[in-house]
């Protein structure tokens, strides 16, 4: 017996069915089968004539984008703008970042390297008293980033994934700092970890038995293991079945994304695959899920709709303070 469910989507696509495993073990590009500083003046001078300049301000709620310089950081800032939040022109980087200017949108981004980075939020934070900020920095600056953000005050969206997610968890618990914190931002990649998390918890067991493969494939600058992947994991293992996940096939070498994943050459430098097979004790039962992502859109997509809902949260005194994107799902008035 085998049914089928087809969802395609530029961005986003999986399918569902069940029966044998063939041998083929590639992704499928088009479709898969599945079963079932201090206050300088320069930083306030900069800041009132950026934000000052800017016209596309439908919405109010100012955002800084830490991490701009990179692919995801510049898609949440065009994404923003698009929404008409207020972009506020400084960023956090690296050491030999600091004092670099980087044009996204039409507006001239200052960044700052890692030196009196608090005296330059508490400025902004100051400033711009409804900030919301957001990280797409780099894994290992996690947990510091949470940190100075938390000590200052500022509501923020962490979209790194990475770092110590129990300390970064601690930090936001115990400065009463409100956050959305997520390893994804894709709103119907979170609506299918969502599924996965209702099934885990009504057939607690269901998949005892069965041995997994995980195979993910991402762009070569991604230097952790998908976050994603682990939170599915976490579902299967709910399910019965026996899996670490340090067993995960981490694919990043952009050769074998191509001839054995399927990864269009225009998206190796930034796509999302996913592949979690299970096969029955016997052999004789096999479900494959999949979801693969080409391009940054419908994580920039996700992460605006995340900053609106905080800052919804913040401003109506909400008293729950930290949320995931399942959250900001259920909110049901997304764009």
């Amino acid at each position: 017996m085998v049914s089928l469910l087809k969802v395609n989507h530029q961005q986003h696509f999986a399918v569902f069915s069940s029966g044998i495993r063939p041998n083929n073990r590639t992704f499928h590009r088009k479709s898969s089968f599945i079963s079932m500083s201090s206050k300088s003046p320069t930083t306030i001078q900069h800041l009132r004539n950026t934000v000052s300049s800017s016209s596309n301000h439908n919405l109010d709620i100012p955002i800084m984008v830490n991490g701009c310089s990179g692919k995801m950081g510049k898609a949440v800032i065009k994404a923003a703008d698009s929404a008409g939040l207020n972009i506020v022109p400084l960023s956090f980087g690296s050491a030999v970042e600091n004092g670099k200017t980087v044009q996204v949108c039409g507006k001239d981004i200052l960044i700052h390297g890692p030196d009196d980075r608090e005296n330059v939020l508490a400025s902004v934070f100051d400033e711009h008293p409804n900030l919301v900020v957001v990280d797409y920095t780099v894994p290992s600056a996690v947990n510091d980033n949470a940190e100075l953000y938390c000590k200052v005050g500022v509501p923020f969206v962490m979209g790194t994934t990475g770092g110590d997610r129990d300390r970064l968890y601690k930090i936001v618990e115990d400065s009463k700092v409100y956050a959305v914190i997520s390893p994804q931002m894709g709103k119907q990649v979170v609506a299918f970890l969502a599924a996965m998390e209702i099934m885990a918890e009504q057939f607690p067991g269901a998949f005892s038995g069965y041995s997994l493969q995980v195979m993910e494939s991402h762009q070569t600058s991604k230097v952790d293991t998908s976050g994603t992947a682990k939170a599915v994991i976490s579902c299967f293992q709910k399910l019965g079945v026996s899996f670490n996940v340090d067993q995960i096939q981490m694919i990043r070498d952009p050769q074998r994304q191509l001839e054995m994943v399927g990864v269009p050459e225009e998206h190796l430098s930034g796509h999302a695959f996913h592949m979690y097979h299970l096969t029955s004790p016997d052999q004789t039962v096999s479900f494959e899920f999949q979801h693969n992502v080409c391009g940054r859109s419908i994580y920039a997509e996700g992460t605006v709709d995340a900053v609106i809902f905080l800052a919804k949260k913040v401003q109506s005194k909400a008293d729950k303070l930290i949320y995931n994107m399942i959250d900001v799902l259920r909110e049901g008035n997304m764009r």
